[in-house]
Parts: C-alpha cells; sequence; structure tokens
C-alpha cells in the first residue's frame, strides 16, 4: 500500500493558484513532481477552481453540417454506410496501400 502523503499549504496554494490561471492538472503535476491523479484527487477535495478555458478548444463540427470537410477513406461512419446490407457488411475498412496487400497489374 502506498505510503499517505502529507500535504502542505504550499502545495495547496500552489494547486489553486495554478489551476485559478488556467493550467491542466498535467501542467500542476509537473511542477510538484507527482503524478497527475494524484493532483486531480487533490485538486477535487480543496474545490481549486479554473482550470483551462473550454473556449480555447475548438468544437468539433456537428456530423451533420453540410459544409464540413469530408470523413476520410475508411471512416467507420461512411464505410459502414456503404456496406450495410451487403455480403461485406461487418468486414473492416482496408487501405490499397496497407501492408502485406499485393499490388495487382
Amino acid at each position: 500500500m502506498p505510503e499517505r502523503r502529507i500535504w502542505t499549504d504550499a502545495a495547496d496554494a500552489t494547486i489553486r493558484r495554478m489551476r485559478a490561471d488556467g493550467a491542466t492538472w498535467g501542467t500542476i503535476a509537473a511542477v510538484l513532481g507527482l503524478s497527475r491523479n494524484t493532483i486531480i484527487e487533490r485538486g477535487r477535495r480543496l474545490c481549486a477552481a479554473g482550470g483551462p478555458s473550454q473556449a480555447a478548444r475548438p468544437k468539433p463540427p456537428p456530423e451533420d453540417e453540410p459544409n464540413r470537410p469530408p470523413l476520410p477513406a475508411g471512416h467507420l461512419r461512411s464505410w459502414g454506410l456503404l456496406i450495410r446490407g451487403t455480403i461485406l457488411e461487418g468486414t473492416p475498412f482496408v487501405p490499397l496501400a496497407a501492408p502485406g496487400r499485393e499490388e495487382r497489374r
């Protein structure tokens, strides 16, 4: 069983300050030299508010948006629609450049 961690006021203040400044749990863990999960648990117990802004993360486009970029070849959604109800149903997509696939001429 792991040893019990003794938390100092300085470590708690660092967690609160860095989280309020928008730091991720991983960044705080690196600064304190502890695991990310340890810092997450301690931050939750301290009610450390903040973290990275949700606005900074780009939202993925909705799947049914007409102006979204095309799906890549073999995407689960498009491949599944193409083979549904055929003899290929349930067959995974294999790209033409897959290793081990012989080139036919």
